[in-house]
């Protein structure tokens, strides 16, 4: 018997090495709470999925732990799989079955299912019950997905880039689906590659690269610790506008990057910075071409820790 607690999934120093050799994580800590949606975020070949698939039971880790509600995959492998949903990066279903059939077959796997009535009205797809998954539009194939997670009646649920390639309503759509879900008590494992997504959907988060865990915390608490407060984002005439370095000794410049052609200041307090920039390409015989500011973002914490944003290659 499953006990509940305030951990729902912990896992210390897990690793993973192949041929020997490469390893693709290479001692992951995380503790995930009860009734959280948690992100996870890594660029392609970060250890990002081999980390999910050993969590889900799918990949057995060359060392380290996992505990899932207390239990683990070595003995209690049967009880685990029946309290985990999952829905992966790309679900390929028969397109021959309809809705209602896909539901149905899921839901004969698990002893305790929800309604697939029930879920498949909760994921909008009443309409398209008897109409067969091939015909189903990418949205519509999305939320089938999670709902064959879903009719398991899981406590966990993850979901590996639930909305790549989805319109904006179609992803709005399933941001309630897991908001709902997370309502009735249960405890989310997101990857995404929208910042946004994840800053709307996610307590915490976790950054991953080369098989490591870089950051952790709140969007709020990263973006404070490791992003900064505020963005400037100039482009002006002249030659050596490009020599990072020489911006950063502006008042309240920590942290410089180029970015699309631009040059990116973070910064404390742009009431300081601004006219010190502006003063500075002055004195160059520079002209303002371009200045922006705003509110740091996820993404910058993402371009800070990593050089690189989160849907690059």
């Amino acid at each position: 018997m499953m006990q509940s607690m305030d951990v729902a999934l912990r896992c210390h120093q897990i690793r993973k090495t192949y041929a020997g050799k490469n390893e693709a994580v290479c001692g992951i800590d995380l503790e995930i709470r009860a009734g959280e949606c948690f992100g996870l975020l890594g660029p392609n070949g970060a250890g990002k999925t081999t980390t999910i698939e050993i969590l889900e039971g799918l990949l057995e880790p060359t060392s380290g732990e996992v505990e899932i509600l207390g239990n683990t995959w070595n003995a209690h492998s049967r009880e685990l799989r029946e309290v985990l949903g999952i829905s992966l990066q790309e679900t390929r279903l028969s397109e021959k079955l309809t809705v209602r059939e896909t539901v149905d077959l899921f839901a004969s796997f698990y002893r305790h299912p929800r309604s697939p009535v029930e879920v498949i009205g909760e994921m909008a797809l009443t309409e398209k019950a008897d109409t067969w998954v091939g015909r189903l539009s990418g949205g519509q194939r999305q939320r089938l997905a999670v709902a064959t997670a879903l009719v398991a009646n899981p406590k966990i649920l993850f979901l590996d880039e639930p909305t790549t390639g989805l319109d904006p309503q179609s992803r709005r759509q399933l941001w309630e689906i897991i908001r709902r879900f997370q309502a009735r008590g249960g405890t989310v494992l997101l990857t995404t590659h929208y910042m946004d997504e994840a800053e709307r959907l996610c307590g915490r988060i976790a950054v991953i690269d080369h098989g490591l865990t870089i950051a952790s915390g709140t969007p709020a608490e990263l973006i404070e610790r490791l992003g900064g407060y505020h963005m400037v984002e100039f482009d002006a005439t002249g030659d050596g506008l490009r020599e990072l370095q020489d911006w950063r000794s502006l008042p309240g410049v920590y942290a410089v990057h180029e970015e699309d052609g631009k040059v990116v200041l973070s910064v404390r307090e742009p009431h300081q910075t601004i006219p010190a920039l502006l003063a500075a390409l002055e004195s160059r015989g520079s002209r303002l071409l371009h200045l922006t500011t705003r509110q740091a973002s996820l993404e910058d914490v993402f371009v800070h820790l990593t050089g690189r944003h989160l849907r690059e290659e």
